[in-house]
């Protein structure tokens, strides 16, 4: 069984499975008529014959619908140890060897009601995380579902000190495996290929789905990409740039969460009106262009206890402000404003080195005990440079992965504190240069939506419940109801998401009292609100405005 001439980099050469591996005459008769005892049957007997080159572990379990799995030696920051299974299905795992330092733990989830569709997840942060959750829910809804730890365990860059082939994994080869092998394993199981592939994956894991369209473009026919981790390198040097411009919790240029909380007020008393609405929730924050200014302590604008020095207001005029290097060149944009209140103090601003930036530490200056307050603009262009693996994920001729088809569905909270939603629009633009298209030629495979008031691929005032993840999904029992759904019907069935729903619940409850509902406009669009209730998606509009990002 051929992988389609798909490189896997060291030992998984040419096969996953191996070519006379053909499906027992159980599994070769499973459809939409298999009772679940045959289903059982069929993956013991799976059990029996699976095998997976380089592999040190293989194995196939039949999981009956409301198990509980536990995983037992799961790393604690995972914060995984155990998962419901809902459907019956066949788990495959494996513990695959990609080179003499390096592998990872590759998980496929097989359902009995299987649709013919394929799904890899991604992963999360640095993450070396399988997304059970997600895994699960996707099998849930037909999906012959992979995941896998992206080469290393744990939410830390430890693993990557010194060890290029753990970084090639995290970069896009643990991903690429775990497709290619998981195509292979899920067709021999069910006695014939998928019909469509997909994937589903935010942060990290849309920087991963990034990577496939750009360098893979035969893996997937629909790729969902939120808030995706791309501009990788100067993205982690932004991460780390923080300390030095807010100082420790002592230095004279700190600003406290209590201040954070002054400049939030200021900075929707500036721009939160810019939409037709001051709600709290920037529809387009790239037009508000903020300033703390009027906010120095003396002047009388301000309150004594409500107000800045003018070293603290430089230090939130930095923030929302584009990095820079020394000769002026944009590295990485600014921080969105509107991100104060969705978590950046705790992430960046709190005066300690943000554990965002450990790819610094034992990548890109390769010493575990180095000092960030050290981090200096000289140093900036370090990561830049050296770029391994191709891990910068900027190439924005993606006119390969269109060609054949295939389907981009890219989305990014602009309330984002962990990765800056001007990023996105960046990327869309590059795209847009680089193949000399309009949006409206761009539309017919690559849509871009910015979620208003949502945080890091998920949480946050506004209408967040768009269904990319199952802690995502607006109503439980009404999964056709989401951003993945939205994906497979653009590519099945040819229906283009114009926009993403979006719901908000009273009290931030899963599937309780609806607050409001957006309708997420797709860019180079804004939200704006016409008159009306504003908790009804009729009463806004998407518009063309002048963005300035």
């Amino acid at each position: 069984m051929r992988l389609s001439g798909t490189r896997i980099a060291g030992a998984l050469a040419a096969t996953a499975i191996p070519a006379n591996c053909q499906p027992s005459s159980i599994t070769a008769s499973l459809d939409n008529t298999t009772t679940t005892d045959q289903f059982s049957q069929a993956c013991q007997a799976f059990a029996k014959e699976v095998q997976i080159p380089n592999s040190t572990f293989v194995a196939a379990d039949f999981i009956p619908a409301g198990t509980t799995l536990q995983f037992p030696n799961v790393d604690p920051a995972c914060s995984r140890p155990s998962q419901l299974v809902s459907v019956p299905l066949c788990r495959v795992q494996a513990n695959i060897t990609t080179s003499s330092t390096s592998g990872l733990h590759f998980e496929a989830w097989l359902p009995q009601n299987w649709t013919g569709r394929f799904l890899s997840t991604g992963n999360g942060g640095i993450g070396g995380c399988v997304q059970y959750d997600d895994i699960e829910w996707t099998a849930s809804l037909g999906f012959a579902a992979v995941g896998t730890n992206n080469g290393h365990d744990g939410m830390t860059a430890v693993p990557f000190f010194q060890n290029p082939e753990v970084v090639e994994d995290f970069s896009f080869r643990a991903v690429q495996t775990g497709v290619v092998v998981g195509k292979d394993v899920a067709k021999a199981f069910y006695g014939k290929a998928n019909t469509k592939s997909y994937y589903l994956g935010c942060s990290t894991g849309g920087r991963q789905g990034m990577k496939m369209v750009q360098d893979f473009p035969e893996l997937f026919d629909g790729v969902s990409a939120g808030a995706p981790a791309m501009n990788f390198n100067n993205l982690n040097t932004w991460s780390a740039h923080f300390l030095p411009v807010t100082g420790s919790n002592t230095s004279d240029t700190f600003v406290s969460e209590a201040l954070w909380g002054v400049v939030h007020k200021d900075m929707l008393s500036q721009c939160d009106e810019l939409d037709g609405l001051a709600d709290g929730i920037l529809e387009a924050p790239d037009l508000c262009r903020y300033k703390a200014d009027g906010l120095l302590c003396g002047t009388g604008a301000a309150p004594d206890g409500a107000c800045l020095t003018s070293k603290q207001i430089n230090t939130v005029n930095t923030i929302f402000s584009d990095m820079k290097s020394t000769n002026g060149t944009v590295l990485y944009p600014r921080m969105q404003p509107g991100s104060e209140a969705a978590g950046a103090f705790a992430a960046y601003y709190n005066g300690q080195p943000s554990d965002k930036a450990d790819w610094l530490k034992y990548v890109v200056m390769a010493d575990p005990n180095f000092d960030f307050t050290k981090f200096t603009p000289d140093l900036w262009g370090r990561s830049d440079a050296l770029n391994p693996s191709d891990i910068a994920t900027n190439k924005a001729d993606i006119s390969a992965f269109r060609d054949r088809g295939g389907k981009l569905l890219h989305y990014h909270g602009t309330m984002d504190a962990i990765i800056s939603s001007d990023n996105s629009p960046r990327y869309y633009e590059s795209v847009r240069a680089a193949l000399q298209q309009e949006p409206a030629e761009l539309d017919a495979f690559y849509r871009f939506f910015r979620v208003s008031g949502m945080g890091h691929c998920r949480g946050g005032p506004g209408a967040h419940y768009i269904g990319n993840q199952v802690k995502q999904l607006a109503f439980p029992d009404k999964p056709d109801q989401s951003v993945l759904m939205d994906l497979v019907r653009w590519v099945e069935q040819g229906q283009a998401p114009d926009f993403i729903t979006g719901i908000a619940f009273v009290s931030d409850t899963q599937g309780g009292e609806v607050a409001f509902t957006r309708r997420h406009c797709r860019w180079p669009t804004m939200n704006k609100f016409m008159g009306g209730d504003s908790n009804s998606a009729d009463s806004w509009s998407c518009v063309s405005y002048n963005a300035t990002t």
